[in-house]
């Protein structure tokens, strides 16, 4: 059975993107994003060599997204190194007004596959929570951030120099009035863009708990954002 391609788009989209290069070190990179469709990319401009499995982060204005490097080429002087980017499952797609704004439709030269559905517990919300981030084999190293996403189970900080896997951190947050402590486990790092984090010591109580927060927080951004684009 033949499967019908998803509508692509044709364009020059400015974009910013961050990622560890595969010399060790972080980069931040100012880019275009063409034919893009609502789960990928092509990114042409960046300077940095990625290789496919990467992951990098991607701004359009203030939408961010974690995206997979699919395939990489070296597309000459003019438009350097160009990357094919899958939208890392559960990632809203930051270019999503664009798609809806432009109207013309450009064939695919290749099909960027939509992500599959998110099997999570908890849904991941995209709320600025903020949370204490403790390394206990490292004296005085402290750091106070805020999440990029999280859930009731874990969630993804976004920095240029992430923690190694199994990594185990102490965490500290506030439900409500009451300060929470767990430890909790580096599951994911992605060189100069974040860090998953999984909370390992919370009962089901408190994962439910948090969770509530999380989808109270999510639900009055929405409403407030809504307010100020009918005004």
């Amino acid at each position: 059975m033949s499967q019908t391609l998803e509508p692509r788009l044709d364009v020059e989209l400015p974009v910013r993107v961050t990622g560890m290069g595969t010399d060790g070190r972080p980069f931040v990179h100012n880019a275009q994003a063409r034919n893009i469709s609502h789960h990928g990319a092509k990114l042409s401009g960046l300077e940095s060599e990625l290789k496919p499995g990467d992951v990098i982060g991607v701004q359009v204005g203030d939408k961010k997204a974690r995206c997979k490097v699919i395939w990489v080429v070296d597309a000459g002087p003019a438009q350097k190194i160009s990357v094919g980017v899958n939208l890392v499952e559960g990632q809203p797609c930051p270019w999503e007004q664009e798609m809806q704004q432009t109207q013309q439709v450009d064939e695919p030269a290749a099909r960027i596959a939509p992500s599959g559905e998110n099997r999570r517990k908890f849904p991941r919300h995209r709320v600025p929570f903020s949370i204490e981030i403790h390394d206990p084999d490292s004296v005085g190293s402290h750091m106070g951030t805020k999440s990029a996403d999280i859930s009731g189970r874990g969630c993804y900080v976004e920095t240029l120099l992430p923690l190694p896997v199994g990594k185990i951190l102490s965490i500290t947050f506030w439900l409500d009035s009451e300060r929470v402590n767990t430890p909790g486990v580096i599951r994911s790092c992605d060189g100069g863009v974040g860090m998953g984090i999984e909370f390992t010591g919370l009962d089901e109580p408190t994962q439910n708990r948090l969770q509530q927060q999380i989808e109270t927080m999510a639900a009055e951004s929405e409403t407030s954002e809504n307010t100020q684009n009918a005004g």
